[in-house]
């Protein structure tokens, strides 16, 4: 049966595609408004962008003994509530105008913290909801969802800045997540208790999923692949809109359409994520989609005004793409080989390791920014991008056309 029958899968899928929207135009609208109307630093994006992913290093992985302790949705619905309510004080302050860069950071962090409780109870949850039968589906579905998001999003954002002001766009991405947790709600089937073990301290329990995912030479390749690809991604990241906006003199409205490119990209690759694991192995993919696709994101930084512009566009398009494919390939593989009660362990310290250099990166790139212009900045965290690869490429997966599910023991 496809997931498309599945009635409690579409009601997370349609929550879950609302909050991606959202969540796009905020990851516009939020450094938007720092640069265009706090007239904030270079060091100050920066500092927002390490904001909105320094969780992972400060609880991710705590949290991950907390989502296998818990049932996963109710944890999902109170940070779906939460970051609505911490959202939407931001156009408030601004309509008071009492609005300031300390508190866009502050907010940042704490919807981060929120974040990292629902990103892994979320992706430990779908086992349980479709099946280990239906995770790779699922997954390609939801990675639609994200990308048809990123298509639409940045534009929709750059149009909305324009017209109603970046911090009244904020509570596009507020009433996302309302509407996330208004369909978790709408989820009948009843959750599994966890298993219940016994406790032997939060540290002891840490080391069990750091152990699984780093013990394993697949699972840690893939791991600091990813890692190392958020790093320099991170840096990218915090230049960009001062890259567009400042040195070249974009305005937010083509800034967001440029930005929908890598929308487009994920959009191509959720759609082809099947075929590529089919035709070459899902082992193969992992690697073979960043060797093809991620180079040409080294088009970004010689972008210029004039055609010049659409370097920007197709690198954001390819490099999207090949994150959309490798992420289908290998968030699959580990949800099918790790046993339930290690799930929520196993994701978080996957996401510690990988989302904890993230911060890094934003503050890296804030300081790049200053030091070397904006595009010196882009360079620097295009380069990283591209070679993030070779970890994977020094792993047994070159070798390998699929993974052995033999390992999870």
């Amino acid at each position: 049966m496809s997931l498309r029958q599945h009635r409690d899968f579409r009601q997370l899928w349609a929550g879950d595609t609302l909050s991606q929207f959202g969540a796009a135009i905020g990851q516009f609208a939020l450094p938007a408004l720092a640069v265009t109307q706090l007239a904030a630093t270079p060091f100050e994006v920066g500092a927002l962008s390490a904001a909105e992913t320094a969780a992972f290093l400060l609880v991710g992985l705590p949290a991950g003994v907390w989502v296998d302790r818990l049932r996963r949705r109710p944890l999902m619905l109170r940070a779906d509530l939460g970051r609505f309510v911490l959202l939407a004080t931001i156009p408030v302050a601004w309509w008071l105008h009492v609005l300031t860069i300390a508190q866009l950071i502050v907010v940042a962090l704490l919807v981060g913290l929120l974040t990292v409780f629902f990103d892994v109870a979320y992706q430990s949850y779908l086992p349980s909801l479709v099946g280990r039968e239906h995770i790779v589906e699922g997954n390609a579905k939801l990675q639609a969802s994200q990308s048809a998001a990123f298509v639409s999003g940045p534009a929709l954002a750059g149009v909305l800045v324009q017209a109603i002001g970046a911090a009244t766009s904020v509570l596009a991405t507020a009433f996302g997540f309302l509407s996330s947790a208004l369909f978790l709600l709408r989820i009948r089937a009843v959750e599994p208790s966890p298993v219940r073990t016994e406790r032997r301290g939060m540290r002891s329990e840490i080391a069990e999923g750091l152990r699984f995912v780093l013990h394993q030479p697949t699972l840690r390749a893939i791991t600091f692949c990813t890692g190392t690809s958020n790093l320099f991604n991170s840096i990218s990241g915090a230049a960009m809109l001062l890259f567009l906006i400042r040195q070249l003199g974009v305005d937010t409205g083509i800034a967001g359409l440029l930005m929908t490119a890598g929308g487009v990209g994920g959009v191509i690759g959720s759609l082809t994520a099947t075929w590529w694991t089919r035709t070459f192995g899902q082992a193969r993919t992992i690697w073979l989609s960043l060797v093809v696709l991620c180079p040409f994101v080294l088009l970004m930084p010689l972008a210029e005004p004039g055609w010049a512009l659409s370097l920007f566009a197709v690198a954001n398009l390819a490099f999207s793409a090949a994150a959309v494919i490798y992420n289908v390939a290998q968030v699959s593989y580990r949800q099918a080989i790790c046993p339930d009660h290690l799930l929520g362990r196993m994701n978080a310290s996957v996401r510690f390791l990988v989302w904890g250099t993230m911060p890094i990166g934003g503050l890296i790139g804030g300081g790049l920014a200053t030091w070397l212009t904006p595009r010196g900045a882009l360079w620097v965290g295009v380069i990283g991008e591209a070679l993030a690869v070779l970890w994977v490429l020094a792993s047994p997966l070159r070798t390998m056309r699929d993974l052995p599910t033999s390992q999870a023991v």
